[in-house]
């Protein structure tokens, strides 16, 4: 930052009050877009930054919040909270991380601010645990985002991609290349599976839109999203059904990698002879033997704009009203089900 460059020297260059800049810079309230745009170029030109310490400490604020997702390893969550981290450091902000193991009582601790309030401002949460009427429980005055398949009371803000429509999506592109005994893998029938239930939404959708009956044998349920499970449930389609699947849509990619492990195990081609798709689109899909086709999740949006709506509800001196944000998502077929020679093709 230039050597003194105060609020009020941006302010001046930009014809704006302080207020307006203020506004700009911290995203506390709406501002016309032709004087966001004239306020930042003022900022860029003049290297101011806010002196976002000062700023916390006079607001009683710590400059921290907390991620808190059910698993560190698993590859999804290691790339969304890289995404996180970085739009928060932009904004002065230090991220505490937190793994609960999707443990029920571990999650509500983070709802009930209690004496963790001097540790961290507002949460980034992404429950497992917990179902959707669990998070009416939460302490009101907590800054609260949340991630994954929890519809908004009007209280928090949900940020995520629409499950049914991506797993509809799949399913089609499945159905589309001419498989009729397409299995998926992942349902989860209980009360805190809404993720896995909206997938399976889709992929009965899909069926629907094109006239087929689901054979109910194919949708196997897993209680993780994790490589063994889809190996096992995959070993399941094999040797325990009279007529195998000739697809399997698997609803997480750590899944299609176990389905794959399976299938090279069984010396069975992919996709000649059973199509694997997978969701979320992680780094090792891309590189696994023979690439998976994903549902790909937009995770840099879905980062930015849950740290976007977390620091507009820390910086509110007013309830923020809840909202519903559904971030892009898209199909991404690669040769697990289009084969080698077609997903080259698609890349040249």
């Amino acid at each position: 930052m230039a050597k003194g460059v105060t609020l009020r020297d941006v302010a001046e260059l930009a014809g704006v009050s302080s207020r307006t800049v203020s506004n700009v810079v911290n995203g506390y309230a709406p501002v016309a877009e032709a004087t966001r745009v004239r306020v930042q170029q003022a900022v860029d030109k003049l290297g101011y930054r806010p002196n976002v310490l000062a700023r916390n400490l006079a607001a009683g604020r710590s400059g921290q919040i907390a991620v808190v997702v059910p698993y560190l390893d698993t590859p999804y969550f290691a790339e969304l909270l890289q995404g996180i981290i970085r739009a928060a450091r932009v904004q002065g902000y230090n991220v505490l991380i937190d793994q609960t193991d999707g443990d029920a009582e571990h999650e509500k601790l983070f709802l009930s601010r209690g004496s963790q309030h001097l540790l961290f401002d507002g949460v980034i949460f992404s429950p497992l645990g917990l179902a959707q009427s669990d998070l009416t429980e939460r302490d009101p005055s907590l800054p609260l985002v949340v991630l994954g398949e929890r519809v908004s009371d009007g209280g928090f803000d949900h940020v995520g991609i629409d499950d049914v429509a991506a797993s509809l999506e799949a399913t089609e592109h499945l159905l589309g290349l001419g498989r009729r005994r397409v299995a998926a893998i992942g349902d989860q029938p209980y009360r805190t599976g809404e993720a896995a239930q909206l997938r399976t939404r889709g992929y009965r959708l899909a069926h629907e839109r094109a006239g087929l009956p689901v054979s109910e044998e194919l949708v196997v349920s897993t209680p993780r999203f994790n490589r063994s499970d889809g190996a096992t449930a995959m070993a399941h389609l094999l040797d325990d059904l009279e007529e195998p699947p000739d697809a399997v849509f698997c609803y997480s990619d750590l899944v299609a990698l176990g389905a794959l492990h399976t299938l090279a195990t069984r010396g069975l081609r992919v996709p000649e002879d059973i199509a694997v798709v997978g969701y979320d689109d992680i780094e090792d899909g891309r590189y696994s033997n023979p690439p998976v086709t994903t549902v790909s999740p937009d995770k840099k949006v879905i980062a930015e704009t849950a740290v976007e709506r977390l620091l507009k509800r820390i910086g509110s001196s007013t309830p923020v009203p809840g909202k519903e944000i559904r971030a892009p998502h898209r199909l991404i077929p690669r040769a697990s089900t289009i084969g080698r020679q077609a997903a080259a093709a698609d890349r040249s």
